[in-house]
């Protein structure tokens, strides 16, 4: 575990996506380190047992929806440290993928995260972190994904825009590599463990991230006071292969 040295303690973490994966992992470390949790999922039965299950406090929304998020968040207590997750995978050759489902990689990363920033508005503290997540496709795009590696570049770039519109509040992005999750079960399927192994022998650390292990970087963002339109790269070594 980070020792943040209390600096946590008693602050109002939000997590968007934060019922399950790289969210839920950053969620109970912020709790063990002191932290008020509440966490925003899609789910409203899913985020809900989640949340009483850990002792978060939730809300459910649709984060492309604008005002699905200002009714959803227009009672939360001041917000001092904001994660944004949600981002389904959204893989499609531009050619051949509908252009609804492609338009899904930007509105969930890039509108999304700014109705919530928008929603948020002043209840997010002038200290505040905002920390974004990307991914290793902004740097290593492959077939099929295009779009997505679009979006999470896009990532990188705004948050370092909002990074001095919003100063002095803090923002930075944490671009995972190959993460053990949830997501990936559910991309993958029953190719899971194989596309697992393959990464493994390609990686120069020959394993790929955990949850854990990308929450306690976004946990460094939120307790580290000077960081500030920065990207961290969770990666094993992923972008040099």
């Amino acid at each position: 575990m980070i020792r943040t040295n209390g600096i946590l303690k008693d602050k109002h973490v939000m997590i968007v996506g934060g019922s399950s994966g790289i969210g839920l992992a950053t969620a109970k470390q912020a709790k063990a380190e002191g932290a008020i949790v509440t966490i925003v999922g899609f789910n409203p039965d899913q985020t809900e047992r989640i949340a009483k299950e850990n002792e978060f406090e939730w809300r459910a929304a649709d984060i492309t929806k604008q005002e699905t998020i200002k009714v959803a968040l227009s009672d939360v207590r001041q917000v001092d440290h904001l994660v944004l997750l949600a981002g389904t995978f959204v893989a499609g050759t531009v050619l051949e993928a509908d252009i609804d489902y492609l338009h899904k990689a930007f509105d969930e990363r890039i509108w999304g995260a700014l109705y919530i920033i928008r929603s948020l508005d002043e209840m997010l503290s002038q200290d505040a972190s905002i920390t974004f997540t990307s991914g290793v496709l902004a740097d290593r795009p492959g077939p099929g994904t295009a779009i997505l590696a679009a979006a999470s570049s896009a990532v990188e770039s705004l948050a370092r825009g909002l990074a001095l519109e919003l100063a002095p509040r803090r923002v930075n992005t944490v671009s995972p590599g190959t993460t053990d999750s949830p997501l990936l079960s559910k991309s993958l399927g029953s190719g899971r463990e194989a596309f697992i192994n393959s990464m493994k022998e390609k990686l120069p650390l020959k394993r790929v991230a955990t949850t854990d292990q990308v929450a306690l970087a976004i946990l460094f963002f939120m307790t580290n006071e000077i960081m500030t339109g920065e990207t961290v790269h969770v990666d094993g070594g992923q972008r040099l292969i």
